[in-house]
């Protein structure tokens, strides 16, 4: 009797023997828990290589090398070049272009330089904050999927007393265990993404503050060449 008891009550029986509805709960978090790994191990591996890429371009430039030089680079490998380097190219790319014009005007050509850099800020920033809302809305809205299977499956187990002339733990037990199941899927596809979210938007966040002072500071680099 033991035997036929563990086996009942053990957590595949409980999900196979669950409600229909429960079942599509735990369907929909289970599926939601997959893909917020997959996104995580791929934000992980973005973010790694984006610090690792910016780096090594800020000791590049930083190290004395020439701009025309390091502009050619970015150029050549335009397809592998990080974040950092994409704005160095826009930049350089609009200040070269202009300051080729006769009369041209520094205060206008500064402010078209920093707007391709803020440009192509905002579309590298774009790419970098991709998936990070997914994992926000897997986190924040897990617990309460599950929740709602949690309801559900109590709801049954009760309704099912209705039927039973004297009610018993044996008889509720199996249905509040398969209930509590599905908050149990809904806690374990909110903690790890709510945990990644915000590693990740640290890291995002300390990327733009790099990435924002470099355009400052390289601004301020080709305006003295034009003053």
């Amino acid at each position: 009797m033991n035997a036929t008891l563990t086996h009942d009550m053990s957590v595949l029986s409980l999900i196979t023997g669950a409600s229909v509805p429960v079942q599509l709960v735990m369907a929909i978090l289970m599926l939601a828990s997959l893909f917020s790994w997959y996104y995580i191990f791929l934000k992980e591996f973005t973010l790694r290589r984006a610090a690792r890429q910016t780096a090594e371009f800020e000791r590049q430039f930083w190290s004395g090398a020439d701009l025309n030089e390091l502009f050619q680079r970015a150029v050549n490998a335009r397809e592998s070049a990080g974040t950092l380097e994409r704005i160095f190219e826009s930049g350089f790319r609009e200040f070269t272009k202009h300051r080729r014009e006769p009369g041209v005007d520094v205060a206008a050509l500064m402010d078209s330089t920093r707007r391709a850099m803020r440009a192509t800020y905002q579309r590298e920033m774009d790419t970098l904050e991709s998936s990070l809302s997914f994992l926000a809305s897997v986190g924040s809205v897990s617990p309460y999927i599950g929740l709602l299977g949690t309801v559900w499956g109590i709801m049954n187990a009760f309704r099912g007393l209705a039927n039973v002339a004297q009610a018993t733990l044996g008889h509720v037990a199996p249905g509040i265990a398969e209930a509590l199941i599905a908050t149990a899927i809904g806690l374990f596809a909110a903690i790890p993404a709510v945990v990644a979210y915000n590693r990740f938007a640290g890291d995002v966040s300390r990327l733009a503050i790099r990435f924002e002072s470099f355009t400052e500071e390289f601004s301020n680099i080709l305006q003295r060449q034009v003053s």
